[in-house]
C-alpha cells in the first residue's frame, strides 16, 4: 500500500491516492472485524458441540469479540491516520513559536 505523503501535493493525483490508500485502511478494518467475528464463532461452536453446552460458549465468545473488533479498529485507524499526517520539522516549530512572539496567529 502506498503512502499519501509520497505523492505530490494538490491537485488530483494525490486526492486519489489519499481515496485509494483510505480505501485499503477500510478494507483492512473490514477484513479483521470479519476475521475476528468468524474466528470466535467457529471456536464457540466447536466448544459448545464438544461440552455440549448448545449455545453458551457461542454467544459467550460473539460478545466478547466486540470489545476485541473495536480495539482492532481504532489501532488499525489510528496506525494509518499516523502516516497521513505532515510531520512537523523543526524549522516549522521556529516558525511557529516566533509568530507567536509576535503576536501573529498562525
Amino acid at each position: 500500500m502506498t503512502d499519501p505523503k509520497g505523492q505530490a501535493s494538490g491537485g488530483e493525483k494525490s486526492q486519489g491516492a489519499l481515496a485509494l490508500w483510505v480505501t485499503g485502511l477500510l478494507g483492512q478494518v473490514g477484513c479483521v472485524t470479519a476475521a475476528v467475528i468468524v474466528a470466535a464463532l467457529l471456536l464457540g461452536l466447536w466448544l459448545d458441540q464438544n461440552l455440549s453446552t448448545k449455545p453458551l460458549f457461542t454467544l459467550i465468545l460473539l460478545i466478547g469479540s466486540v470489545p476485541v473488533t473495536i480495539y482492532a479498529m481504532v489501532r488499525i485507524v489510528l496506525r494509518g491516520m499516523a502516516h497521513v499526517q505532515p510531520e512537523a520539522t523543526a524549522d516549522d516549530a521556529e516558525e511557529r513559536s516566533e509568530e507567536e512572539g509576535r503576536g501573529e496567529n498562525p
